[in-house]
C-alpha cells in the first residue's frame, strides 16, 4: 500500500481521515504544513493508531510553484501515491473582506487558487500512475452562496464546480476523486462561532469520508440530510436567501 499524504497536515479533519485509515491497515503517512516541525500532537495521533512511518514536510498552499516539487518528492521518497486529502483552507472574516479587498483575495486565493493548482499536479500525477484517489472537501456553503459568507462561499463554489469537472475528466483514468460537502462543522475553524443547524464535528465528517472511501461514491455530503435540505434552499426565492444566517 502506497502513502497516505495530508496536504494541510495540522487539519483536524484530515488527521481524523488519516487516523481511520491507519486503523485500516495504511502505514506510512506524509503530513504537509505549515510550521511542519511544529506536528507533534499530529504525528503522535497515527503513530498511536498505528502508523510506522509519519513524515513531516513543508508545505505552503499558497506558494503554488512549489506544488508540483511537493508531490514528486514525496513520490521519490515513499513510491506511488495511494491516496491524498486536500484539507488546507482558510475561514477569514467576512466583514474585513467586505472593506479589505486584500483580504478578500487572500481567501479567495488560498480556498480556490491554490486548490486549482494542486489539484490539477495531482491528477497529472496519479494520471500517470494509473490509480489513485484524491479527497476534496468543499462545503455547503458554495452550493448556493450567502451574503453572510460569500467570499468565503465563492470560493467553496468555485472549488465544488472545479472538482466535479476534474471527476469527470478522471473517469476511466484508474483515479477516483470524492467530493465532500460538509455543513457546519464545529472545530479550531470556527471557534467562537454559534453552530448552524445540522453542525457536525471533525471526527464526523472523517466518519463519513472514511466510509464513503470504501465504497464507490463520487460525493459525501455530511450530515446527509443537508443533501434534500439543499435542493429546497436553492429554489428559495433571493429575497428570503440574502436574509439566510451564515
Amino acid at each position: 500500500m502506497g502513502p497516505l499524504v495530508i496536504l494541510g497536515g495540522r487539519s483536524e479533519i484530515g488527521v481524523a481521515v488519516a487516523r481511520r485509515l491507519v486503523e485500516r491497515g495504511t502505514r506510512t503517512v506524509v503530513l504537509a504544513a505549515r510550521r511542519s516541525d511544529d506536528l507533534d500532537v499530529e504525528e503522535s495521533t497515527l503513530r498511536a493508531a498505528g502508523a510506522t512511518t509519519v513524515e513531516r514536510v513543508e508545505f505552503d498552499a499558497d506558494d503554488l510553484a512549489s506544488h508540483e516539487p511537493l508531490l514528486a518528492e514525496i513520490t521519490r521518497a515513499h513510491g506511488p501515491i495511494d491516496t491524498i486529502v486536500v484539507a488546507f483552507g482558510i475561514l477569514g472574516d467576512q466583514k474585513v473582506a467586505e472593506r479589505d479587498s486584500a483580504h478578500a483575495v487572500r481567501v479567495v486565493h488560498t480556498d480556490y487558487v491554490a486548490h486549482v493548482s494542486v489539484l490539477t499536479h495531482i491528477a497529472n500525477l496519479l494520471r500517470q500512475q494509473g490509480n489513485g484517489i484524491v479527497v476534496v472537501f468543499s462545503s455547503v456553503a458554495g452550493v448556493r452562496v450567502r451574503r453572510a459568507n460569500y467570499v468565503y462561499g465563492s470560493a467553496k463554489a468555485g472549488l465544488d464546480g472545479f472538482a466535479s469537472g476534474l471527476a469527470d475528466a478522471l473517469h476511466g483514468s484508474g483515479v477516483r476523486l470524492l467530493l465532500v460537502r460538509p455543513g457546519f462543522v464545529v472545530g479550531r475553524m470556527t471557534d467562537g462561532m454559534s453552530p448552524a443547524p445540522f453542525s457536525s464535528t471533525p471526527d464526523q465528517v472523517a466518519a463519513a469520508t472514511v466510509r464513503a472511501l470504501g465504497g464507490k461514491r463520487g460525493e459525501v455530503w455530511v450530515p446527509a440530510v443537508l443533501r434534500p435540505i439543499f435542493g429546497i434552499m436553492r429554489v428559495l426565492p433571493r429575497a428570503l436567501w440574502r436574509k439566510m444566517p451564515r
